[in-house]
């Protein structure tokens, strides 16, 4: 019986590498029709925990932005939110954005969950594919789950959010603030799209704070994030990687071996690589066994953990790796396995840099 594999196409963020260049970036946040400024608007550097709120005349200021691909993202009440992609280097920057008014749905925030078991387990089968369903997933709080509203069928669901999810993830120790743009799901194919911000939380004392830094480097080591930064750096297999070609994803598909120094060729700039590959890579993750709710979540129930197995789809052909390690297209690469397993309460800020092992 052939396992089953979830696929995700996600904005993936990466943590810095040893760069230590940063930048600012300031401007107007201004309402698009009449050019009047915002203030109070949020303004999010997606992925990170920097975030600030427009001042009276609309003008906001992010500094110590890390270098490399990065999603600047506003959101206000009553207006569309607006994003704009950008590639910083060190040095300051002026971005200016323009929001477009909205109509904002009185009632849309109800006690619907009061009062619906529908809605209840709709909320229950979201949290389950959003937050995820691995060992921190049992420790992830969805705080206003009330401003969600659902379309379901068989098979189907949808989800909006009428204000900015609010999460905490007690097993890193961040709360997570989740601007929700779209949520999928049909079969077997989940895909969701979002601006996180994130921000640290206190620990209760000593041992929870050392717990979060062991969970952190547990979420971090093997995770698409690692690989990336890996590939990079050219040390996959020193790292515990190994990566094959496949031209399907059925396992009982021959399988060659990838050279990774031949995944990654020169881009338009000396700070960004193209990432290409046709078919299929098959990514194996040697130092980490599967968790037990992994083999639960593909069905194989009472089986033996292997090594953690992953699979990479470029999405739309090669596409654009920056020196971070940021997939600069944000539906450029589609994973499965245990790359897709990992879901929000796993995701850690771009800020975080790992300890090496041993240190």
């Amino acid at each position: 019986m052939r396992a089953r594999l979830a696929l995700l196409a996600l904005s993936l963020a990466v943590p810095l590498g040893a760069s230590a260049q940063h930048a600012t970036v300031h401007g107007r946040v201004v309402d698009d029709e009449t050019g009047a400024p915002l203030p109070g608007a949020h303004v999010i550097v997606a992925g990170t925990m920097l975030g600030t709120a427009a001042g009276p005349d609309g003008h906001y200021r992010l500094g110590r932005v890390p270098a490399g691909a990065h999603r600047l993202y506003a959101s206000m009440l009553g207006y569309e939110p607006a994003a704009v992609d950008t590639l910083l280097r060190a040095g300051p920057y002026a971005i200016d954005l323009r929001m477009a008014p909205t109509v904002v749905e009185v009632g849309r925030i109800t006690v619907e969950a009061a009062r619906d078991p529908r809605w209840q387990r709709r909320l229950r089968r979201f949290e389950r594919l959003f937050l995820g369903e691995s060992s921190n997933a049992d420790s992830v709080r969805l705080l206003n789950p009330e401003v969600l509203s659902f379309e379901a069928g068989w098979g189907r669901l949808e989800a909006t959010a009428a204000a900015p999810l609010e999460i905490e993830t007690r097993a890193l120790g961040y709360h997570v603030t989740y601007y929700l743009e779209d949520f999928r799901y049909a079969g077997t194919t989940l895909r969701y799209d979002g601006e996180p911000l994130f921000a640290p939380l206190a620990p209760r004392d000593s041992a929870e704070a050392a717990r979060w830094a062991v969970n952190r480097q547990r979420a971090y080591y093997g995770s698409f994030r690692h690989y990336l930064l890996a590939l990079l750096a050219g040390t996959t297999e020193a790292q515990g990687f190994r990566t094959y070609r496949r031209l399907h994803l059925d396992r009982s598909d021959t399988r060659f071996y990838a050279d990774p120094a031949r995944l990654l060729r020169d881009g338009p700039s000396p700070t960004e690589k193209l990432f290409r590959f046709n078919g299929y890579l098959e990514v194996i993750y040697f130092e980490e066994a599967e968790e037990e709710a992994f083999l639960r979540w593909q069905g194989r129930y009472g089986r033996t953990a292997a090594a953690q197995r992953s699979f990479l789809r470029l999405t739309d052909g090669p596409t654009l790796v920056d020196h971070t390690g940021e997939v600069i297209d944000p539906y450029g690469v589609t994973v499965y396995g245990y790359f897709a397993f990992e879901r929000l309460a796993d995701l850690l800020p771009k800020e975080f840099v790992p300890e090496e092992p041993g240190n």
